[in-house]
């Protein structure tokens, strides 16, 4: 009886191992049938161990161009090591409206990048622009948008415009002086100035706070934002390989004491005076400083806390030293081209001087009218082609079925976008405003291409470039209104040779102009 219960036992397992066989064979018959679906396989440049392919970003023109080059081999999305850090670069822009647009939710990181934390604390997280994406920092950008981002015809407007009008004068009345006789001979920088003058349209907007050219703590804070603006706008090789840290020492120490020292500065000489007249009843913040405090004491249950909204207002605040390094780009382009400057004059002589005008100055509100000038600005923004921050990959995802891991860099390479023969044409690396410029209903309209995204674009576009755009131009067009501007001693190859695409910022010590007064046309007559 026990043999025969064996010999069931074991037929049933045969059974059973036959059936198990049979519908394997069954299901891989079935799966041959079906296409074969190839996964996407992203390709890219060799990579040493421990230093990956940082030295395939080598070259005079920088890294962003160094990525155009990489992506004529390895095609508009590639991936590349850079020593400990997992990156894809994407250069075209289909790729680039998917990561930030399409699926920017899956892409709102920033790297971890040692000298971000440096700048903000010791938390890059405490940075507007440099954070990963949360509700904090969604919280953040709705309160500085009303004040940021001010919509045409209303009040923050007229206020911004207002003001812009009144340091540019300040700016002009101080150039006209005596005092500034060597920065008009072109034998010192007219950036200090530029910079304070700007510093002081944020300060008086965001802080209803204003302070002289010869406040040396204020002039002493404007020269480290910029320190901080031309240092940021730069890669480091500890960016990639923290273990060079050590090596950087110096240089981390010098990051933060410049965020120390602004970060005092706005504390002592604008924060606490706004403390003390704040008034917690009415809810009716005078300015931006005020609409972040009373944020802070709207409610226990807020997630923005003390830091944060000193971290915001010293992002904000730090603006100026972006319109400042542009400002000094513009000037330079149109130095070492007086047809380019000669018809920006033109169009502003036209403006002062027609007979329904009673102004002798040029507001922000009037952008729309002078096209060409408004143009020029465009046209520096493009051919300077600054990189965009990095983003990051939260989730595993993709990219046009390319996988994509977690925690992967994503490299927008807008070098391309803004210099690429295949958007813009064989002479996309010339100065030509006129790009931009397009006849509409027989009025000159400013028509920009949808690849065109200086200031990024998505939920993580900058929320300042309104203030960017309009406070360049009131300079711009008041500079030019009163001076020529040319390089010093008529060095145009010198001068030239200073502005390399690929980044907006220009050394805190740079290049000099010298600026003669102009005599206007009275169009009138």
């Amino acid at each position: 009886m026990i043999m025969i219960g064996l010999w069931c036992v074991l037929l049933t397992c045969v059974i059973i191992f036959a059936v198990i066989l049979l519908r394997t064979k069954e299901r891989k018959e079935t799966e041959l049938d079906k296409p074969e679906v190839k996964k996407k396989v992203l390709t890219g440049p060799k990579c040493w161990p421990i230093f990956g392919g940082l030295h395939h970003l080598q070259g005079p023109a920088g890294p962003y161009d160094a990525f155009t080059r990489l992506a004529d081999k390895y095609g508009d999305i590639y991936k590349i090591k850079l020593g400990a850090v997992n990156c894809v670069v994407v250069s075209s822009y289909n790729y680039v409206k998917e990561v930030l647009i399409t699926k920017g939710h899956e892409f709102g990181g920033r790297p971890d990048f040692l000298r971000f934390h440096e700048l903000f604390g010791g938390d890059r997280n405490n940075s507007l622009a440099l954070c990963d994406w949360s509700d904090l920092q969604r919280t953040r950008r709705s309160i500085a948008r009303v004040f940021c981002s001010p919509r045409g015809g209303s009040l923050q407007q007229e206020i911004l415009s207002k003001i812009a009008i009144e340091e540019s004068r300040e700016l002009l009345s101080m150039l006209e002086s005596e005092e500034s006789k060597e920065i008009t001979d072109g034998k010192k920088s007219l950036k200090p100035l530029l910079l304070a003058t700007l510093a002081n349209m944020f300060t008086r907007y965001m802080c209803s706070t204003r302070f002289t050219y010869h406040d040396e703590d204020f002039r002493r804070i404007v020269r480290s934002f910029d320190e901080i603006f031309w240092d940021i706008n730069h890669g480091y090789a500890v960016d990639f390989l923290p273990w060079l840290t050590p090596f950087y020492s110096s240089t981390m120490e010098k990051l933060r004491n410049w965020s120390i020292e602004i970060r005092s500065f706005i504390l002592s000489r604008i924060i606490e005076d706004h403390l003390k007249n704040l008034d917690s009843e009415s809810n009716e913040p005078r300015d931006f400083t005020d609409a972040l405090l009373l944020q802070l004491q709207s409610s226990s249950e807020s997630n923005v806390s003390w830091e944060h909204i000193m971290f915001e207002l010293e992002d904000f605040l730090g603006g100026h030293s972006a319109i400042g390094n542009l400002v000094m780009l513009i000037l330079a382009h149109l130095a070492i081209r007086p047809e380019v400057q000669k018809k920006v004059q033109e169009e502003c002589d036209l403006f002062l001087h027609q007979s329904d005008k009673s102004t002798d100055f040029i507001t922000l509100n009037n952008r729309a009218e002078m096209p060409y000038t408004d143009a020029v600005i465009w046209e520096t923004l493009r051919i300077s082609s600054s990189p965009i921050v990095p983003h990051v990959a939260t989730v595993d995802t993709d990219i046009d079925g390319y996988p994509i891991k977690k925690n992967t860099v994503i490299f927008i390479n807008n070098f391309n976008l803004n210099l690429g023969a295949s958007y813009w044409g064989e002479d996309a690396h010339e100065f030509k405003p006129e790009r931009f410029i397009s006849v509409v209903d027989g009025s000159a309209k400013i028509i920009k291409p949808q690849h065109f995204v200086p200031f990024s674009t998505g939920k993580r576009t900058c929320i300042g470039q309104r203030l960017v755009q309009g406070f360049a131009f009131v300079v711009i067009t008041g500079l030019l209104s009163k001076f020529n501007v040319r390089p010093v001693n008529n060095n145009f190859d010198g001068l030239k040779k200073q502005l390399n695409p690929g980044c907006i910022a220009v050394p805190p010590d740079s290049f000099n102009f010298e600026l003669k007064p102009r005599e206007i046309l009275n169009l009138n007559k």
